[in-house]
């Protein structure tokens, strides 16, 4: 399988890469390119890019077991704010994690969930655009 990402006139770009742990990097060089396109604070990345990692880290971990598939991602930059989707045709996983006294509930996964919403300023959870698998997209304003 190989990688690809193609860009539009809506600044939006999409990439998809194999579920493998080793590809996740592609998709931070990815972001980190719209720091060319928009100068973002150096602190602002880095949470981007930890959110991203932890938001393909699942579906890598958990959406295929030990078979083959992919991720896709796709980043749209709108002028004051970043949405960026990660979704995979896989197995899915429970995502009814919503806070339960102010706690997330960090079970495996659980916990990369939480960091990506204390990043982000908007998180949507689902299935994935198959109707198999799972979606997270999270908005950072900027």
């Amino acid at each position: 399988m190989s990688e690809h990402a193609d860009i539009d006139l809506g600044r939006t770009v999409r990439l998809t890469i194999p579920a493998k742990a080793e590809y996740i990097t592609l998709s931070r060089l990815a972001l980190a390119g719209f720091s060319r396109v928009r100068s973002f604070p150096d602190e602002t990345l880095a949470d981007l890019k930890l959110a991203l990692t932890e938001a393909c880290s699942n579906s890598v971990r958990h959406a295929y077991g030990d078979g083959d598939g992919h991720v896709d991602i796709s980043f749209e930059l709108r002028d004051d704010r970043l949405i960026v989707e990660v979704a995979d045709d896989g197995s899915g996983f429970a995502h009814d994690l919503e806070p339960t006294n102010g706690d997330e509930e960090l079970s495996e996964g659980g916990l990369g969930i939480a960091i990506i919403r204390s990043i982000a300023d908007e998180v949507e959870i689902g299935g994935g655009p198959s109707g198999k698998g799972s979606r997270l997209r999270f908005v950072k304003l900027l």
